[in-house]
């Protein structure tokens, strides 16, 4: 067998450059992080328990303890039914390595994360995008299925809310999606790591693993709970069937976690209340400045309002590529924006983030620049 070929990951490669020398992140994908000491303060006897923490292996699954508290996070769902990775990144991995097989069909929302269409390519599949149009307010037609589907097709991937656009549909729209999926017999994939920051909870969707035994939910730490740094991630599955299989092959990836992430992630886990609140509050500050932002330069972009999570969309109106516009921005304010094509999405497009305490010096710093461009 030839070893796996993968395409350079586009966006990771662009932060791999940028992230940690531009002055304003105005691309994150995740809210506002916690000092350790915030995080421990949080809890009475926490630090106590920290300290004391034995730092030997943890269970391959997950520590009990932490599978509990993440079942939690649903309806219907036990421990039994979550599988602990490092980040959601390596949950992508295992999922497409271990469950589908060379020559397998995949049909992936699109425009998405790389990594969500890329590892499958690399390991055999023939993918299909399944495209969400900002003309059609990035709303994905359950219909389509039918016409994307064949006698191949194994499984189908969505990411609800949307990175990068921030679109949410509503319940119907995604139980249409979700039921299509059973009619065809297909697994269901479902990128749900901004879940739980719906600007009104009224909104949330049930998680694909609650209403379908074949759905797949992909949980981190790192966006709604800001803990990026804990590298934590879960799948939730009623199919113990493709969660074992994806147990075996992590025991060739990363075997286990860190005992302090997992740690520290239960303890969020139980306190998520708060921060939850906390993040929630800087997201609806953040868009309000947003709005008013393209509301004001309106001649100069276009952008749809998203329903959840931290990051849109917006596109360029008087060019039709980003690219230099964002490029001009790093070198002359030091703001850091995503171009549209790491997300293999319209030129056009950008993305930005506002889920951090320091998102409007950065929107101030593009104001700056926009101001000398002709409406």
């Amino acid at each position: 067998m030839a070893a796996m070929k993968i395409e350079p990951f586009a966006l990771e490669r662009f932060f791999a450059e940028h992230e940690f020398s531009a002055r304003h992140l105005l691309c994150a994908s995740d809210c506002e992080t916690f000092s350790l000491g915030e995080l421990l303060a949080l809890e009475p006897g926490a630090d106590e328990a920290f300290e004391a923490l034995r730092l030997g292996y943890t269970e391959t699954a997950g520590g009990p303890a932490l599978r509990e508290e993440i079942a939690s996070l649903y309806k219907g769902i036990t421990a039994d039914d979550i599988l602990v990775f490092a980040g959601a990144q390596e949950a992508i991995f295992v999922f497409m390595n271990a469950v589908l097989n060379a020559g397998d069909h995949l049909i992936v929302h699109s425009p998405c994360y790389q990594s969500l269409a890329s590892v499958a390519e690399a390991a055999g599949c023939r993918v299909t995008r399944w495209p969400a149009e900002a003309g059609r307010g990035w709303a994905l037609d359950p219909g389509d299925l039918a016409g994307l589907a064949g006698t191949d097709t194994r499984a189908v991937v969505v990411n609800f809310p949307h990175n990068p656009t921030g679109y949410l549909p509503e319940k119907e729209r995604f139980t249409a999606i979700v039921e299509s999926a059973r009619s065809r017999g297909l697994l269901l994939f479902s990128d749900e790591v901004y879940r739980f920051l719906e600007y009104d909870a009224a909104d949330r969707l049930p998680a694909a693993c609650e209403i379908y035994e074949n759905g797949v939910s992909l949980g981190v730490m790192s966006k709604a709970f800001g803990l990026a740094g804990l590298r934590l991630g879960w799948a939730a599955c009623r199919n113990h069937d493709v969660l074992g299989a994806m147990a075996a092959f992590k025991d060739y990836t990363t075997i286990c976690t860190a005992a302090p992430s997992e740690f520290l992630a239960a303890l969020a886990l139980r306190q998520r209340d708060a921060i939850l609140e906390r993040n929630l509050a800087i997201l609806r500050g953040n868009l309000e400045a947003l709005s008013d932002f393209f509301t004001r330069h309106e001649g100069l972009f276009s952008w749809q309002r998203p329903r959840a999570g931290p990051v849109a969309f917006p596109a360029l109106r008087f060019a039709a590529a980003s690219d230099d516009f964002c490029a001009g921005l790093l070198r002359d304010r030091g703001v850091l924006l995503a171009p549209g094509r790491l997300f293999g999405a319209a030129a056009e497009h950008f993305r930005i983030g506002f889920g951090r305490r320091d998102f409007r010096s950065g929107l101030e710093a593009v104001s700056d620049t926009v101001r000398e461009k002709p409406a």
